[in-house]
Order: C-alpha cells, then structure tokens, then sequence
C-alpha cells in the first residue's frame, strides 16, 4: 500500500468514525436548562470537541491498524471482500 493510500484511508476512516463519535456524552442546552435565545434548544451545552477528535484519532489509529494488519498479511483480499456481492475482481470485460 502506497503512503498515499494508507493517508486517504486513514482519513476516510476518520471522518466516518468522528461521525460516530460526535454525539457522546452530548447534554442540550435544553437539558442543561440554559438555553441561549436564538439557538436551538437541541444545540449542545458543551460540544467538548477537543476530546471527540481525540477519542476520533485513537479508534481510527485502532481500526486502520486492524485493517493495514489484515491488509499486508493477506488476510482480507478485495477478491474476498467482493466474492459474496457476485463481483469478480479479475474478470475481463
């Protein structure tokens, strides 16, 4: 895997895990009782993102380790990951 492979998939992990991880311990402004005229009540009293994009790095550097691991060992090929949507990888059209 290229260096800049490994970068795009790192990233795209990254931005569909600080997807995941952006509603964690999120409180309201209406639960928290304090809501600011003109916002939403739904809004978030305290976003805390420094630590989402932390706890984002640590589970994507956990998930892209996994996946490089199986990647470079062979145990995931794209001929098994496309075998039981009935594509075949190495079929000339």
């Amino acid at each position: 895997m290229s260096t800049a492979t490994a970068v795009a998939v790192f990233f795209l992990i990254w931005w569909v895990t600080l997807f995941a991880v952006l509603p964690w311990g999120v409180r309201s402004q209406q639960e928290g009782g304090e809501v600011v005229p003109g916002t939403d009540p739904g809004a978030p009293l305290v976003p805390k993102l420094g630590r989402k994009l932390i706890w984002t790095t640590l589970v994507t550097c956990v998930v892209f380790g996994v996946l490089y691991v199986a990647y470079t060992e062979r145990l995931l090929t794209i001929e098994e990951i496309l075998k039981p949507f009935g594509l075949n990888f190495n079929t000339k059209y």
